[in-house]
């Protein structure tokens, strides 16, 4: 399949992700672009690092992954309210102010993205209720399934293929972006390909 293979049948993509991640963020844009130049859609899972690291010292990070977690209600009650489509469009949102943005207020980011979205305010409250972690439970538990043990986010699957990553920095745009793409969904169609690593030298670019 070649960058330009415009033949193939319209996969099916998912993406796990975690608001407050900008490795997960710089993944997410270059997925979005393949998905516009390869006319696909992407359904968007909010899952938590939090929830994923119970137990676990996780130091500094510890406030960032409270703040994802309750980004990630906001997400689902959305999604509960008004359906699947906003999930991908929130985390747009959220992410758009939180990583390029560089904006840390926790009620400015939210408000902002509800109102741009044409959302009601009132889903700020859903940030603190915790009945809403079970389905971020379950979708955690269902991205490690399909593509753990031992990864974080993003977690993407492609025709039932699940991998974590894409780490790449700054997020490819054009051809070079569907390269990418090509040949990470074919390494991930072989059942024995499990890594294929090297050394950070840079942080997200964004």
């Amino acid at each position: 399949m070649t960058p330009t293979d415009s033949s193939a049948a319209t996969p099916t993509v998912e993406f796990w992700f975690d608001p407050i991640c900008p490795w997960c963020w710089m993944t997410s844009r270059w997925a979005s672009e393949v998905a516009q130049l390869r006319g696909f859609e992407i359904a968007w899972h909010p899952i938590s690092l939090e929830i994923l690291n119970e137990g676990n010292d996780v130091g500094d990070h510890a406030e960032g992954m409270r703040m994802g977690l309750r980004l990630g209600r906001v997400v689902e009650a959305a999604r509960l309210a008004h359906g699947e489509g906003v999930v991908g469009k929130l985390y747009t949102a959220f992410g758009t102010r939180i990583h390029p943005g560089g904006q840390q207020d926790f009620e400015t980011i939210v408000s902002e993205s509800l109102e741009e979205l044409g959302l009601p305010n009132t889903l700020r409250a859903s940030a603190d209720d915790e009945t809403l972690d079970k389905q971020l439970r379950a979708n955690t538990d269902h991205a490690m399934t399909i593509a753990g043990p031992d990864v974080g986010v993003p977690i993407i699957s492609v025709n039932g293929n699940a991998f974590f990553g894409p780490v790449v920095t700054p997020a490819p745009k054009g051809d070079d972006a569907l390269r990418l793409w090509d040949g990470i969904v074919m390494a991930a169609s072989v059942p024995g390909f499990f890594e294929l690593k090297r050394g950070r030298t840079t942080g997200p670019q964004f």
